[in-house]
Protein backbone atom coordinates (compact mmCIF):
# COMPACT_ATOMS: atom_id res chain seq x y z
CA UNK A 1 0.00 0.00 0.00
CA UNK A 2 1.18 3.52 -1.01
CA UNK A 3 2.50 6.03 1.56
CA UNK A 4 1.19 9.22 2.15
CA UNK A 5 2.82 12.52 1.95
CA UNK A 6 1.68 15.62 4.15
CA UNK A 7 0.92 18.68 2.41
CA UNK A 8 0.07 21.36 4.98
CA UNK A 9 -1.17 24.10 2.46
CA UNK A 10 -1.88 28.01 4.07
CA UNK A 11 -4.46 29.70 1.25
CA UNK A 12 -4.81 32.97 3.11
CA UNK A 13 -3.06 34.86 5.91
CA UNK A 14 -7.02 36.07 7.14
CA UNK A 15 -7.74 35.31 10.31
CA UNK A 16 -10.14 36.31 13.09
CA UNK A 17 -7.20 36.11 15.81
CA UNK A 18 -3.97 37.47 16.18
CA UNK A 19 -2.26 34.53 18.71
CA UNK A 20 0.55 35.12 21.06
CA UNK A 21 2.25 32.32 19.55
CA UNK A 22 1.58 32.19 15.61
CA UNK A 23 4.26 32.33 13.28
CA UNK A 24 2.12 34.15 10.84
CA UNK A 25 1.55 37.67 13.21
CA UNK A 26 3.89 37.26 16.10
CA UNK A 27 7.07 39.44 14.03
CA UNK A 28 4.67 41.27 12.47
CA UNK A 29 2.96 40.71 8.97
CA UNK A 30 3.75 43.01 5.64
CA UNK A 31 0.26 42.19 4.02
CA UNK A 32 -2.31 39.60 4.40
CA UNK A 33 -2.27 37.60 1.38
CA UNK A 34 -5.24 35.62 -0.43
CA UNK A 35 -4.22 32.89 -3.17
CA UNK A 36 -6.50 33.35 -6.07
CA UNK A 37 -8.66 30.38 -7.21
CA UNK A 38 -6.69 29.68 -10.37
CA UNK A 39 -3.55 29.46 -8.38
CA UNK A 40 -4.90 26.70 -6.00
CA UNK A 41 -6.66 24.86 -8.85
CA UNK A 42 -3.04 24.89 -10.83
CA UNK A 43 -1.13 24.16 -7.29
CA UNK A 44 -3.57 21.05 -6.26
CA UNK A 45 -2.82 19.06 -10.29
CA UNK A 46 1.10 19.88 -8.97
CA UNK A 47 0.09 18.12 -5.52
CA UNK A 48 -1.37 15.53 -7.65
CA UNK A 49 0.92 15.43 -10.54
CA UNK A 50 4.08 15.52 -7.68
CA UNK A 51 2.61 12.38 -5.94
CA UNK A 52 2.18 10.26 -8.56
CA UNK A 53 5.62 10.70 -9.19
CA UNK A 54 7.03 9.67 -6.00
CA UNK A 55 3.97 7.10 -5.59
CA UNK A 56 2.70 8.89 -2.36
CA UNK A 57 -0.91 9.53 -1.90
CA UNK A 58 -1.68 13.48 -1.50
CA UNK A 59 -2.75 14.34 2.44
CA UNK A 60 -3.98 17.87 2.36
CA UNK A 61 -3.73 19.93 5.54
CA UNK A 62 -5.60 22.36 4.35
CA UNK A 63 -4.95 25.82 6.40
CA UNK A 64 -4.36 29.60 6.65
CA UNK A 65 -5.06 32.28 8.24
CA UNK A 66 -8.69 30.62 8.76
CA UNK A 67 -9.09 28.83 5.26
CA UNK A 68 -12.46 28.93 5.54
CA UNK A 69 -12.14 33.02 5.09
CA UNK A 70 -11.02 32.39 1.74
CA UNK A 71 -13.90 33.95 -0.70
CA UNK A 72 -13.29 30.91 -2.66
CA UNK A 73 -13.06 28.18 0.31
CA UNK A 74 -15.75 25.92 -0.79
CA UNK A 75 -14.66 25.90 -4.83
CA UNK A 76 -11.81 24.55 -3.73
CA UNK A 77 -13.08 22.05 -1.77
CA UNK A 78 -15.56 21.03 -4.45
CA UNK A 79 -12.46 20.62 -6.70
CA UNK A 80 -11.29 18.51 -4.08
CA UNK A 81 -14.06 16.30 -3.80
CA UNK A 82 -14.06 16.00 -8.05
CA UNK A 83 -10.23 14.92 -7.73
CA UNK A 84 -11.23 12.51 -5.00
CA UNK A 85 -8.74 13.77 -2.34
CA UNK A 86 -7.86 13.73 1.14
CA UNK A 87 -7.87 16.06 2.97
CA UNK A 88 -7.92 18.03 6.44
CA UNK A 89 -8.79 21.51 7.80
CA UNK A 90 -6.75 23.11 10.69
CA UNK A 91 -8.66 26.28 11.57
CA UNK A 92 -10.85 28.34 13.79
CA UNK A 93 -14.04 27.12 15.34
CA UNK A 94 -15.94 30.40 14.93
CA UNK A 95 -17.36 29.86 11.61
CA UNK A 96 -18.88 26.75 12.30
CA UNK A 97 -21.96 25.41 12.14
CA UNK A 98 -24.00 22.02 12.13
CA UNK A 99 -24.66 23.09 8.37
CA UNK A 100 -21.16 23.99 7.69
CA UNK A 101 -19.92 20.59 9.53
CA UNK A 102 -22.09 18.69 7.08
CA UNK A 103 -21.13 20.21 4.29
CA UNK A 104 -17.81 19.84 5.05
CA UNK A 105 -17.81 16.04 5.78
CA UNK A 106 -19.79 15.66 2.42
CA UNK A 107 -17.15 17.09 0.56
CA UNK A 108 -14.80 14.46 1.88
CA UNK A 109 -13.14 16.52 4.56
CA UNK A 110 -11.68 13.59 6.82
CA UNK A 111 -10.59 15.97 10.26
CA UNK A 112 -10.90 19.06 11.43
CA UNK A 113 -8.30 20.32 14.22
CA UNK A 114 -9.15 23.27 16.46
CA UNK A 115 -6.85 24.53 19.37
CA UNK A 116 -6.70 24.22 23.13
CA UNK A 117 -3.70 26.26 24.36
CA UNK A 118 -4.62 26.14 27.99
CA UNK A 119 -8.06 26.07 30.15
CA UNK A 120 -10.32 28.72 29.28
CA UNK A 121 -8.24 31.83 31.04
CA UNK A 122 -5.16 31.05 29.88
CA UNK A 123 -6.43 29.88 26.41
CA UNK A 124 -8.39 32.86 25.94
CA UNK A 125 -5.08 35.12 26.91
CA UNK A 126 -3.41 33.34 24.20
CA UNK A 127 -5.87 33.59 21.73
CA UNK A 128 -8.86 35.74 22.10
CA UNK A 129 -11.86 35.81 24.88
CA UNK A 130 -14.61 33.49 24.40
CA UNK A 131 -12.63 31.50 21.85
CA UNK A 132 -12.28 28.30 24.61
CA UNK A 133 -16.17 27.62 25.14
CA UNK A 134 -16.68 28.76 21.12
CA UNK A 135 -13.88 25.92 20.67
CA UNK A 136 -15.84 23.43 23.45
CA UNK A 137 -19.44 23.86 21.04
CA UNK A 138 -17.21 23.17 18.10
CA UNK A 139 -15.84 19.89 18.95
CA UNK A 140 -19.04 18.75 19.63
CA UNK A 141 -20.47 20.09 15.86
CA UNK A 142 -17.74 18.69 14.46
CA UNK A 143 -18.11 15.23 15.82
CA UNK A 144 -22.01 15.39 15.09
CA UNK A 145 -21.15 15.89 11.48
CA UNK A 146 -19.45 12.53 11.42
CA UNK A 147 -15.95 14.38 10.74
CA UNK A 148 -12.87 13.41 12.91
CA UNK A 149 -12.06 16.20 15.54
CA UNK A 150 -8.03 16.65 16.45
CA UNK A 151 -7.00 19.04 19.31
CA UNK A 152 -3.62 20.25 19.30
CA UNK A 153 -2.18 22.39 22.08
CA UNK A 154 0.90 24.64 22.07
CA UNK A 155 2.95 23.66 25.24
CA UNK A 156 5.52 26.57 27.00
CA UNK A 157 6.38 27.26 30.09
CA UNK A 158 3.26 29.73 29.88
CA UNK A 159 0.87 26.92 30.34
CA UNK A 160 2.43 23.71 30.81
CA UNK A 161 1.23 22.82 34.23
CA UNK A 162 -2.47 23.29 32.30
CA UNK A 163 -1.63 20.14 29.74
CA UNK A 164 -2.36 17.52 31.68
CA UNK A 165 -6.05 18.86 32.75
CA UNK A 166 -6.24 19.08 28.77
CA UNK A 167 -5.31 15.49 28.54
CA UNK A 168 -8.26 14.60 30.94
CA UNK A 169 -10.79 17.38 29.11
CA UNK A 170 -10.52 15.55 25.79
CA UNK A 171 -10.91 12.34 27.10
CA UNK A 172 -14.32 13.74 28.40
CA UNK A 173 -15.26 15.80 25.72
CA UNK A 174 -14.61 12.37 23.35
CA UNK A 175 -11.70 13.76 21.10
CA UNK A 176 -11.08 11.41 18.32
CA UNK A 177 -6.71 12.92 18.40
CA UNK A 178 -5.20 14.56 21.05
CA UNK A 179 -1.58 16.31 20.65
CA UNK A 180 0.71 18.76 22.03
CA UNK A 181 3.59 20.42 20.04
CA UNK A 182 6.68 22.65 21.53
CA UNK A 183 6.32 26.52 20.96
CA UNK A 184 8.51 27.59 18.59
CA UNK A 185 10.34 30.47 19.41
CA UNK A 186 9.95 33.39 16.33
CA UNK A 187 13.00 35.19 17.72
CA UNK A 188 16.21 34.05 19.85
CA UNK A 189 15.27 36.48 22.80
CA UNK A 190 11.77 34.87 22.92
CA UNK A 191 13.32 31.72 23.24
CA UNK A 192 14.95 32.39 26.16
CA UNK A 193 12.07 34.24 27.43
CA UNK A 194 11.77 32.98 31.14
CA UNK A 195 8.11 32.96 31.06
CA UNK A 196 8.49 30.81 27.85
CA UNK A 197 11.87 28.50 27.99
CA UNK A 198 11.77 25.33 29.79
CA UNK A 199 14.98 23.74 30.41
CA UNK A 200 15.54 19.95 29.59
CA UNK A 201 15.30 19.12 33.30
CA UNK A 202 11.71 21.04 33.66
CA UNK A 203 10.28 20.06 29.97
CA UNK A 204 10.95 16.19 31.03
CA UNK A 205 9.59 16.69 34.45
CA UNK A 206 6.65 17.53 32.57
CA UNK A 207 6.23 14.55 30.35
CA UNK A 208 6.62 12.72 33.28
CA UNK A 209 3.03 13.98 34.62
CA UNK A 210 1.83 14.28 31.53
CA UNK A 211 2.55 9.96 31.30
CA UNK A 212 0.84 9.65 33.58
CA UNK A 213 -2.23 11.52 32.40
CA UNK A 214 -1.84 9.38 28.95
CA UNK A 215 -1.45 6.02 31.41
CA UNK A 216 -4.64 7.21 32.77
CA UNK A 217 -6.62 6.71 30.02
CA UNK A 218 -5.09 4.14 28.15
CA UNK A 219 -8.16 2.33 26.36
CA UNK A 220 -9.74 5.73 25.51
CA UNK A 221 -11.49 6.33 22.77
CA UNK A 222 -8.76 9.31 22.12
CA UNK A 223 -5.87 8.62 20.21
CA UNK A 224 -2.97 10.26 22.28
CA UNK A 225 -0.81 11.23 19.66
CA UNK A 226 2.94 11.80 20.58
CA UNK A 227 3.94 14.27 18.30
CA UNK A 228 6.80 15.65 20.10
CA UNK A 229 10.00 13.50 19.01
CA UNK A 230 11.37 13.95 22.18
CA UNK A 231 8.19 11.06 23.92
CA UNK A 232 11.04 8.53 21.74
CA UNK A 233 13.91 9.69 24.34
CA UNK A 234 11.15 9.85 26.96
CA UNK A 235 9.74 5.90 26.06
CA UNK A 236 12.99 4.59 25.42
CA UNK A 237 14.55 5.61 29.03
CA UNK A 238 11.08 4.17 30.36
CA UNK A 239 11.81 1.08 28.48
CA UNK A 240 9.16 1.16 26.34
CA UNK A 241 10.89 1.81 23.18
CA UNK A 242 13.84 -0.34 21.82
CA UNK A 243 16.15 0.85 19.11
CA UNK A 244 17.00 -1.65 16.34
CA UNK A 245 20.84 -2.17 16.92
CA UNK A 246 21.47 -3.27 13.35
CA UNK A 247 19.90 -0.76 11.52
CA UNK A 248 22.65 0.10 8.36
CA UNK A 249 24.00 3.18 8.99
CA UNK A 250 23.02 6.68 7.83
CA UNK A 251 19.52 4.92 8.11
CA UNK A 252 16.03 7.16 9.18
CA UNK A 253 12.97 5.17 10.04
CA UNK A 254 11.10 7.93 12.40
CA UNK A 255 11.37 11.53 13.73
CA UNK A 256 10.81 14.85 11.92
CA UNK A 257 9.53 14.33 8.35
CA UNK A 258 11.07 18.06 7.32
CA UNK A 259 12.40 16.50 3.82
CA UNK A 260 10.89 13.19 3.70
CA UNK A 261 7.32 12.99 3.98
CA UNK A 262 6.04 16.77 4.39
CA UNK A 263 6.30 19.85 2.27
CA UNK A 264 4.39 23.53 3.43
CA UNK A 265 2.74 26.27 0.50
CA UNK A 266 2.13 29.27 1.42
CA UNK A 267 -0.33 31.93 -0.29
CA UNK A 268 2.19 33.24 -2.00
CA UNK A 269 3.17 29.52 -4.01
CA UNK A 270 6.18 29.89 -2.12
CA UNK A 271 7.12 26.21 -1.25
CA UNK A 272 8.74 25.39 2.40
CA UNK A 273 10.70 22.73 4.01
CA UNK A 274 8.87 23.53 7.27
CA UNK A 275 6.50 26.39 7.43
CA UNK A 276 7.71 27.07 11.30
CA UNK A 277 11.13 27.98 10.24
CA UNK A 278 13.22 30.41 7.12
CA UNK A 279 13.35 27.35 4.62
CA UNK A 280 12.13 28.45 1.64
CA UNK A 281 12.76 26.01 -1.15
CA UNK A 282 11.08 28.19 -4.12
CA UNK A 283 7.57 28.27 -5.77
CA UNK A 284 5.03 26.03 -7.48
CA UNK A 285 3.78 28.75 -9.73
CA UNK A 286 7.54 29.51 -11.32
CA UNK A 287 8.62 25.54 -10.76
CA UNK A 288 7.06 22.06 -10.33
CA UNK A 289 6.40 20.11 -6.84
CA UNK A 290 9.12 17.43 -7.91
CA UNK A 291 11.76 19.57 -9.11
CA UNK A 292 11.54 21.55 -5.98
CA UNK A 293 11.60 18.24 -3.60
CA UNK A 294 14.40 16.55 -5.32
CA UNK A 295 16.45 20.22 -5.72
CA UNK A 296 19.96 20.41 -3.84
CA UNK A 297 17.98 23.43 -1.79
CA UNK A 298 15.42 20.58 -0.44
CA UNK A 299 18.44 18.68 0.13
CA UNK A 300 19.79 20.47 2.42
CA UNK A 301 17.25 19.48 4.94
CA UNK A 302 18.18 15.79 4.68
CA UNK A 303 21.99 16.37 6.15
CA UNK A 304 21.50 13.98 9.04
CA UNK A 305 24.76 14.02 9.60
CA UNK A 306 24.37 17.41 10.33
CA UNK A 307 23.05 17.09 14.08
CA UNK A 308 25.38 17.86 16.09
CA UNK A 309 24.21 16.14 18.74
CA UNK A 310 21.96 13.61 17.53
CA UNK A 311 24.57 12.38 15.74
CA UNK A 312 26.17 11.00 18.62
CA UNK A 313 23.24 9.70 19.68
CA UNK A 314 21.96 6.05 19.73
CA UNK A 315 17.87 6.95 18.78
CA UNK A 316 19.56 9.33 15.92
CA UNK A 317 17.40 7.38 13.37
CA UNK A 318 13.91 7.95 15.33
CA UNK A 319 14.21 10.98 17.30
CA UNK A 320 16.37 13.68 16.47
CA UNK A 321 14.31 16.49 18.21
CA UNK A 322 12.20 19.17 16.94
CA UNK A 323 14.94 20.87 14.47
CA UNK A 324 12.13 24.08 13.88
CA UNK A 325 12.50 24.27 17.65
CA UNK A 326 16.12 23.91 17.82
CA UNK A 327 16.23 26.31 14.89
CA UNK A 328 14.08 29.59 16.57
CA UNK A 329 16.85 29.24 19.43
CA UNK A 330 20.21 29.01 17.76
CA UNK A 331 18.35 30.11 13.77
CA UNK A 332 20.50 26.06 13.06
CA UNK A 333 18.67 23.26 12.71
CA UNK A 334 21.34 21.25 13.46
CA UNK A 335 22.26 22.14 16.73
CA UNK A 336 21.41 20.30 19.98
CA UNK A 337 17.29 20.33 20.55
CA UNK A 338 17.41 22.95 23.45
CA UNK A 339 14.90 20.57 25.47
CA UNK A 340 16.97 17.04 24.97
CA UNK A 341 18.25 16.36 28.32
CA UNK A 342 19.86 12.57 26.80
CA UNK A 343 24.33 13.06 27.51
CA UNK A 344 26.12 11.59 24.65
CA UNK A 345 29.30 10.99 24.75
CA UNK A 346 31.86 13.47 23.16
Amino acid sequence: MKSYFAIQWHITDYCDQRCKHCYIFSEGHPALITMPFDDMVHITNQIIDFCDKINRIPYIYLTGGDPILHPDFWRLLEYFHEKELRFCIMGNPFHLTADICKRLHDLGCVKYQVSLDGLETTHDMFRMPGSFATTLEAIKLIKESGMWVAVMSTVSKTNHKEIPALIDLVDELGVDVYAVGRYCPTSVQKAYDPDIHMTPQEYRAYMDVCFERYSAHRGSKTTYHLKDHLWTLYLYEKGLFHPDKNLPANTIIDGCNCGRNHMTILPTGAVYACRRMASMIGSVMTANLYDLWTSSKFDEYRQYDKFVKCNKCKLKAYCRGCPSVTYGYTHNMYDADPQCWMEVEE
